[in-house]
């Protein structure tokens, strides 16, 4: 993705290099996006159906969240909820509603989640009302085939790319800049400014730099994952599934030609071979492989643009694939790195802002992710000391301000929207004591009128869209035969 960005935006005067070795392997099990990855797609010049075709993606309308409260699942859909109502945000009307008695759960007023749950899809405006938004979405794909696509990509354009192991880094004395990569066979690949993206181990920005990590698992203790692929199932939804389970969670991901599976799982509450045993027993169709393991530490670098060196991705820090971020913060990354742009030198200045954006960002997923966990009222162990563990401080506030008025902020760098969060914290059962004034001031009547005509006006639309599979079979097949 870097090699591709860099080599689409930088003009004539720059070279961009790629040192990797197919020796070495890629995690490769982040198959789930959000709908910024359409803006990074279409900034390359790439065409969305021979991108999903190429990559054997579907599409994904948002994450169904089972379990994570007893007998419980709700939608996180991408998009709007509802319809501001005079200036006041749509949640103050529906809990309004709720005391009322007039209103409905809140996926009846989120077009996504309705479309989601009926396995239907369609892109560009509502064709039944003009008041309906456009329905937002992401994607599922095969990463390893998204890096295939990228590569050809990025090597048609100029990037050269050095097939090889790294076996020594070569810095200036004084600066203590990175000045050229020696590979294993013995050339030297020089530069003036290195992205990192070397996985976990952070090959430049940790071994070579030193830069620290800062530990989160304290507020987010999964601390394993497994990973399996199995045969395509016939329940093709256009959405990821999170199933909780008793020391964390399990993923589903449909793509065209199978589907992605994964447990995450903290080891102190659930050994290898038990997490194995669940995550096989729970799989729609056949496996098509062994279990891969991953080991991590939640958390991020305490730096992040070091000397010449920018660590990108998991280089960087790693935050389970819970809403699917991990691909995002790649872009984001991405987009940073061009913004603040050096010379052949990098300024303190640059280095300070990179690193001050990078962190907020980091530190208000990280808070989205935790209030999944907290907001929980499961019996396992693993759980309980999820919702009595302490708070960051972003975190206390932002649950406070809902549950004392309904209020949502969306803060400075914060990647999920208001009504991200409205959905998580509604769907887990944070409850609101309050709302708006304002929304009292419309009589009974007028408001139920109000959520009546949104949820019918969603459920008309839903209903003329295509079905999925078909909806791919016509538009970005990968191969003729997709089954129905």
């Amino acid at each position: 993705m870097t090699a591709a960005a860099l080599v689409r935006f930088l003009g004539p005067g720059f070279a961009v290099a790629l040192v990797e070795s197919e020796e070495i392997g890629t995690v490769g099990v982040g198959e789930a996006t959000i709908p910024q990855l359409r803006l990074f797609n279409a900034g390359l010049g790439i065409d969305e159906n021979a991108f999903m075709a190429a990559t054997q993606a579907s599409f994904k309308l948002g994450i169904e969240f089972v379990g994570w409260t007893k007998g419980t699942r709700y939608m996180h859909a991408f998009g709007d909820v509802g319809r501001d109502n005079g200036g006041v945000p749509f949640q103050h009307s529906w809990l309004r509603g709720l005391v009322e008695g007039v209103a409905e759960p809140l996926a009846a007023y989120t077009l996504n989640n309705a479309a989601a749950l009926a396995n239907r899809m369609q892109r560009g405006p509502a064709r039944t009302a003009a008041v309906l938004p456009e329905m937002p979405y992401a994607f599922h794909f095969d990463a390893g085939l998204y890096a295939r696509f990228l590569r050809s990509y990025a090597e048609a354009r100029g990037v050269v790319r050095h097939e090889g192991r790294i076996g020594q880094v070569l810095r200036d004395g004084e600066s203590g800049d990175v000045t050229a990569l020696r590979l294993d066979d013995a050339r030297s690949i020089a530069g003036d400014l290195f992205i990192d993206c070397t996985g976990f181990r952070g090959l430049l920005i940790a071994e070579t730099l030193g830069v620290g990590y800062e530990d989160w698992s304290h507020w987010l203790p999964c601390d394993r994952a497994l990973a399996v692929p199995s045969a395509r199932a016939r329940d093709f939804t256009p959405y990821t599934r999170a199933t909780a389970h008793g020391a964390g969670w399990q993923w589903r991901i449909p793509l065209q030609h199978r589907t992605g599976n994964g447990i995450v799982y903290a080891s102190g509450h659930l050994s290898d071979d038990e997490a194995a045993a669940q995550l096989l027993a729970g799989l729609d169709e056949p496996a098509l492989a062994e279990p891969r393991a991953l080991r991590f530490t939640a958390g991020k670098r305490r730096a992040f643009w070091q000397a010449n060196v920018i660590a990108v991705g998991l280089a960087s820090g790693f935050l389970e694939p819970l809403e699917s971020t991990s691909i995002h913060l790649i872009q984001s990354a991405i987009e940073r790195i061009l913004k603040l742009l050096p010379g052949r030198r990098a300024s303190d200045a640059q280095r300070a802002e990179y690193d001050r954006q990078t962190h907020q960002e980091l530190d208000r997923i990280r808070d989205f992710l935790i209030l999944h966990y907290w907001a929980n009222d499961r019996d396992e162990p693993f759980w309980r000391a999820r919702r009595e563990a302490s708070l960051p401080e972003g975190l206390a506030h932002k649950i406070a301000l809902w549950r004392a008025s309904g209020g949502i902020v969306r803060e400075d760098a914060d990647l999920f929207s208001e009504v991200a969060w409205l959905q998580v914290l509604a769907g887990q059962g944070v409850a609101a004591q309050g709302h708006h004034p304002l929304a009292d001031q419309p009589p009974r009547d007028q408001i139920a009128e109000y959520l009546d005509l949104l949820a019918k006006l969603i459920a008309r639309e839903v209903a003329q869209m295509p079905d999925h599979a078909a909806f791919i079979r016509q538009h970005c097949a990968a191969r003729e035969d997709l089954a129905a």
